[in-house]
């Protein structure tokens, strides 16, 4: 039985390894392709832009001016 490969982004180096080469600081993964491991970066994007928005709702969650009791 072969063994499956584990593919993780180097964050410094900017380079896809197969298997965790690096100091785990260093790492985003595990990914299961290649290509998932080389798109690591615009996961992180897109997450941070969701969580973003999330803390944007939060802090903008009453502003009906008519609930203040100023």
């Amino acid at each position: 039985m072969s063994e499956k490969s584990e593919y993780w982004y180097n964050v410094r180096t900017q380079q896809v390894e197969e298997g965790a080469q690096s100091d785990w600081s260093q790492l985003l993964g595990p990914f299961g392709t290649r290509e998932e491991a080389q798109g690591a970066m615009s996961r992180v994007q897109a997450n941070n832009e969701a969580a973003d928005a999330a803390d944007e709702r939060d802090d903008n969650w009453d502003n009906n001016p008519l609930n203040d009791a100023d």
